[in-house]
């Protein structure tokens, strides 16, 4: 008998060990630990994932922790619902495998997941805690507007990339899939949709019709319509990410982080706020002749009203606009003339002649730099400087992450 009353003891002992443990860590609170064994899971059960991904070694990463655990703790309190949004977090030193397969360089680097895709762009916001929880926020606002009139399409932003959508109502699986892809790519494209009677005009009764509007600064062709299955999430996705996210996009000093990451020189045009005609020949001239070059280069624009001081390192001002440099993150090369653009091949033999290092050569060895010494006819070159890099200073900051490249 006093051995059955041991074993019930020591039950007992255990049952209660496990719920303090239990107890403690829910009180405890903060991002979900994830790893290897957990990490699948929770990406493929939320809507939501937005990951902090440090190493405890890390000034940075030490600082921001604690920082992420209460917003952690306040978005539990505002989103109590299951499967709608997690707040995790991943030791890198432990789980190598993790970071490398999302690519992390730099500590603490916030990643945000929505139905188990990674975003395209980081978190690069003020790392406080108002700042992430209004952040996650706006990520769960729904980003599509509803329409109940065809005349208001009309008046549409035409500056903007908008996806529209039409359908008799909301609960089909092709506007279940409409609205998921909405959410990923929110920061790409506007997106509207009209039901009902807002949308029966425009096509047979049941049948969806999604469509996309170039913006008109681009492009003055019509809006096209998607022809392939609007029940296959996969095939939607990818043809309205090739849509929205466009071959050349504008820098401004909030996103120049982000691409500066990407690692590619830059190709700029750099013109006045007013000017859109250069704008649209610069991104036709691109979009028929260097389709394949976003390996080699980014393409961008930039409003040289605000980004005067690259301007200045290439002996040029406003005035001077609109012009096209390269910066290589080390040097930065002018384009000839900005009407050369409309001469077949030329902007392909610029990017040829940076990979050539045809274009460093010149610039410190150029032809107009030559001189012949007078008596043995022996040539010499003066050697001249490329202007540096500018955008490279836009690169992630070594005050605010610790950089693994500069480590190596």
């Amino acid at each position: 008998m006093r051995e059955y009353r041991d074993i019930f003891h020591l039950k007992y002992t255990l049952l209660v060990i496990y719920l303090v443990f239990t107890t403690h860590n829910y009180v405890e609170g903060g991002a979900v630990q994830l790893t290897s064994t957990n990490i699948e899971e929770t990406l493929a059960s939320n809507e939501l994932v937005f990951i902090n991904f440090y190493a405890e070694w890390c000034h940075f990463s030490k600082i921001l922790q604690p920082i992420f655990d209460e917003a952690a703790d306040e978005i539990s309190k505002l989103f109590p619902e299951p499967n709608v949004v997690v707040m995790g977090k991943v030791n890198c030193e432990n789980e190598n495998t993790v970071a490398s397969r999302f690519h992390i360089t730099k500590y603490p680097t916030l990643k945000l997941f929505r139905n188990g895709q990674p975003s395209r762009k980081e978190y690069r916001g003020r790392r406080s805690l108002e700042a992430i929880v209004e952040f996650i926020k706006e990520q769960l606002d729904d980003p599509i507007q509803e329409f109940d009139d065809l005349k208001k399409l009309v008046d549409l932003d035409n500056k903007k990339r908008i996806i529209i959508g039409y359908f008799i109502r909301k609960d089909v699986p092709e506007y279940k899939n409409f609205k998921q892809v909405a959410m990923n790519l929110k920061d790409d494209c506007q997106f509207h949709v009209g039901f009902g009677e807002a949308s029966q005009a425009m096509h047979p009764p049941e049948q969806p019709i999604i469509v996309f509007r170039p913006d008109r600064v681009a492009s003055e062709g019509d809006d096209e319509t998607f022809k392939g299955n609007l029940q296959n999430f996969d095939e939607l996705n990818s043809w309205i990410q090739g849509k929205c996210v466009p071959l050349v996009r504008e820098i401004t000093f909030e996103n120049a982080e982000e691409l500066t990451e990407e690692g590619l020189p830059f190709l700029i045009l750099f013109h006045s706020p007013e000017d859109t005609s250069s704008v649209k020949d610069y991104k036709e001239i691109i979009a028929r002749s260097l389709p394949d070059f976003t390996q080699k280069v980014t393409f961008l624009t930039a409003d040289g009203s605000k980004f005067e001081h690259p301007l200045s390192h290439l002996g040029k001002s406003k005035k001077d606009l609109p012009l096209i440099a390269i910066d290589s993150f080390k040097h930065m090369y002018l384009f000839n003339d900005f009407k050369d653009i409309y001469v077949s091949g030329k902007l392909k033999e610029f990017i040829d002649d940076l990979y050539s290092g045809k274009l460093h050569r010149e610039y410190h060895y150029g032809p107009d730099e030559k001189t012949e010494k007078i008596g043995d006819k022996s040539e010499e070159k003066t050697r001249t400087d490329p202007p540096e890099s500018t955008f490279k200073k836009l690169s992630p900051s070594k005050n605010r992450y610790t950089l693994l490249r500069d480590e190596l």
